[in-house]
């Protein structure tokens, strides 16, 4: 007898501000909120993705306490699919977060853990892999993390090692030899080259009780905290316990507190397009910017011997003379003006208002 067809439920993590999309991304409109290409937001194209492989009554979001409100209206998900963190402890309490309310659910359950704010404009080859992974996971009892092929030295993403095959009946899935977090330039140089390295998508795909039982093991801390959860039987006690939990939970991300610890982990790499639309400096890319091609995402801009530029304005005209590779973000009370291959950077400058307690331009 064939095994059965995996039931995937799609967790969609969406507690991240963006920094590094700021003067756009803001606390109060977090960057899965944004129209940045096309007129859809970045969370509505994810949405769309999970529906392509998990029913409705599947499809979870995992967000922060400020932003339930905005989140639960924007994704249209029932009240009990959207799940409220009381406070922000990065990935690896989110995904025991989801996997425990899950499991209590559906014990024998995948889960596809996916990013509110990436891009891959082919829906269906995601589907597709998506299921691959699940039955790998399934079948094989192992986390399954998705890798793309490197186009750039990107020294701000994560990268896979891919080891051997993982072996008979998961044709093109590999083991995960080592990850790498944020290379050098050198070393993405070399990365770039090689056919054994893949940029970390940020999408996994695991059963819950494997997931839970491997942060057991990788992350015992952070399973201490979460644990009481796995006793939750009625909905209406979840916010208490959850609230309960997160005074406990430590900040970790699971790919350093589990995946990098792990024996278990296989990855399969995948051939469509992909971008995290980390930094304005990628969405220019996404969106043909380079050479002599400029781009004005909205609003008027005059550009007089300018090459290359990533424009935005808002409410004024927005005049370039004599300059090349800028991302020129204008809001209503703050002008961004920054070299597209330093703005990465970004995110210092938020950290910088932060310390000097400028709540009013972040």
């Amino acid at each position: 007898m064939s095994p059965a067809r995996p039931r995937i439920h799609a967790v969609v993590l969406a507690g991240g501000a963006g920094t590094r999309f700021w003067p756009l991304s803001r606390e109060s409109r977090p960057k899965p909120l944004l129209r940045v290409i096309g007129r859809s937001t970045l969370l509505e194209e994810t949405l769309d993705r999970a529906a392509c492989f998990s029913a409705p009554d599947r499809t979870w979001l995992v967000c922060g306490a400020d932003h339930a409100k905005l989140m639960r209206a924007a994704s249209g998900l029932p009240r009990q699919r959207v799940l409220v963190e009381p406070r922000m402890r990065n990935t690896t309490a989110a995904v025991a977060f989801a996997a425990a309310r899950i499991a209590a659910e559906d014990p024998e359950a995948v889960m596809a853990v996916l990013s509110a704010d990436h891009r891959i404009p082919d829906a269906r080859a995601f589907a597709v892999a998506i299921r691959r992974a699940a039955r790998a996971a399934q079948q094989g009892d192992v986390l399954v993390t998705l890798g793309v092929r490197p186009t750039r030295p990107d020294t701000g993403l994560g990268y896979i090692r891919i080891g051997p095959p993982a072996g008979a009946g998961h044709r093109g899935l590999h083991r995960v030899a080592r990850f790498v977090e944020k290379p050098g330039e050198a070393a993405a140089r070399r990365f770039l080259r090689s056919d054994r390295y893949l940029w970390n998508m940020g999408v996994f795909v695991w059963t819950a009780r494997r997931i839970l039982e491997e942060i057991e093991i990788c992350a015992p801390e952070v399973f201490r905290a979460i644990q009481p959860l796995l006793g939750v039987e009625r909905v209406r006690d979840w916010p208490g316990a959850t609230k309960r939990a997160y005074r406990r939970v430590p900040a970790l991300s699971v790919d350093k507190a589990v995946l990098e610890r792990s024996e278990r982990v296989w990855c399969l790499p995948v051939d469509f397009h992909w971008s995290d639309v980390g930094t304005w400096q990628s969405l220019a890319e996404e969106l043909g910017v380079g050479g002599d091609v400029s781009h004005i995402m909205d609003g008027e801009a005059i550009l007089c011997e300018s090459t290359g530029n990533l424009v935005r304005a808002d409410g004024r005209p927005v005049v370039l003379l004599g300059v090349e590779g800028l991302a020129v973000i204008d809001t209503k009370d703050v002008l961004l003006v920054a070299d597209l291959d330093h703005s990465h950077q970004v995110r210092q400058v938020v950290s910088g208002l932060r310390r000097s307690q400028r709540r009013e331009l972040l």
